[in-house]
């Protein structure tokens, strides 16, 4: 019995074993411990080599010299931007326009509740009507006072109070008025209008809401003048001056367009060290606020790289590889690429300096 058991636990702990023994066998293999004479050298692919196409175009590689350029991403913005907010608390009855929508100067952006602002103008109004009445009446008196005065009927104290009292009328109509008319202003600023031409960029607050002196209720912007605003690192700052002339490239309307300097922030933010950096943009069309842009700066001095013809690129999935070209014969290699500049490309590894690849990879193919 002792005997079966012990034949039985050696069986179970062989059949793990034998599988773990597999996958290893499996493992070795693919990485060429086993099972092959040499291995491959890296950047060249195994394969039968192929004859040159008829007609091919060969580039011998080289070194060109290059501007060492960097890229700061910035966001195109206008120049002039608003924002639409009330100069006294309300509650908002309407808001007329959506972001997107195009506006004329002077067209209406929301409305107000003007029950207070009413009240407020009705009571300026009475009290003004109160006060030219009672101006009205110390007018008379003083009339009245100079008259007796003149005919040594009244006393001198007599006639420097009621004089003093007409004066003092006269002043808080004045000044009743003075209230009542603010009143009347601040009536008409139940209704927001567009301070200009331009385009509204957001729409902040809905019906209902309530509206105070600091927070705008949309925001507008001119879709002229548009500038892109970039944060770049403070030690390219040496190179930057204002008026002087950039490169920015546009993804959104794929372009890359001749740019100014505009503006140069004051300050370094501490957090990113970086200062912000404002160039006038040319008009293009297509080219809107909000879009993303990268300006290109050369921050550092230029260096020798190896280029190469984009065409000559071939890509596999995330793979790059070039057909080069060696005695006649061509075959794949596989290279990593860097910055791209026009219609060139540079190589970080996989080709040297003299080597020979077709211009059009595909030909091969």
């Amino acid at each position: 019995m002792s005997e079966n058991k012990a034949l039985f636990t050696e069986k179970k702990w062989l059949i793990p074993s034998a599988a773990i023994g597999a996958l290893l066998l499996v493992i070795f293999y693919a990485l060429g411990i086993l099972g092959g004479p040499e291995k491959v050298e890296p950047g060249t692919t195994a394969g039968v080599n192929q004859p040159l196409p008829a007609g091919a175009q060969v580039y011998q590689v080289g070194r060109q010299l290059t501007s060492n350029a960097l890229s700061w991403q910035g966001t195109v913005r206008s120049r002039t931007v608003a924002k639409i907010a009330p100069k006294l608390n309300a509650r908002i009855l309407e808001v007329v326009v959506n972001p997107g929508d195009t506006v004329k100067k002077g067209a209406v952006i929301a409305r107000l509740d003007d029950r207070d602002l009413r009240a407020a103008y009705n009571a300026a109004m009475a009290a003004q009507t109160a006060a030219s009445a009672q101006a009205g009446q110390a007018g008379a008196d003083e009339k009245r006072i100079i008259d007796l005065y003149q005919k040594q009927a009244a006393t001198r104290q007599n006639y420097d109070a009621v004089l003093a009292q007409a004066k003092a009328a006269r002043a808080m109509a004045s000044q009743a008025a003075s209230a009542a008319q603010q009143a009347k202003v601040m009536l008409g600023e139940n209704v927001l209008y567009a301070p200009f031409d331009g385009v509204i960029s957001a729409r902040l607050k809905e019906p209902g809401d309530m509206a105070m002196p600091s927070d705008a209720v949309v925001l507008m912007h001119k879709p002229e003048d548009l500038r892109l605003e970039a944060a770049i690192a403070s030690h390219c700052l040496d190179q930057v001056k204002l008026g002087m002339p950039v490169t920015v490239r546009l993804d959104a309307i794929h372009q890359s367009v001749e740019a100014k300097v505009d503006e140069i922030a004051p300050e370094i933010e501490p957090r990113t060290h970086t200062q912000m950096i404002k160039v006038k943009l040319p008009a293009s069309d297509g080219l809107q606020h909000g879009q993303y842009g990268w300006l290109e700066l050369s921050c550092q001095a230029d260096r020798q790289a190896l280029l190469i013809p984009e065409t000559a690129v071939l890509h596999y999935g995330q793979l790059q590889a070039v057909k080069v070209v060696d005695g006649g014969q061509v075959h794949t290699r596989h290279i990593r690429t860097g910055k791209q500049f026009g219609d060139r490309i540079e190589v970080l590894s996989g080709l040297h300096e003299g080597e020979s690849i077709l211009t059009d990879g595909g030909l091969a193919e």
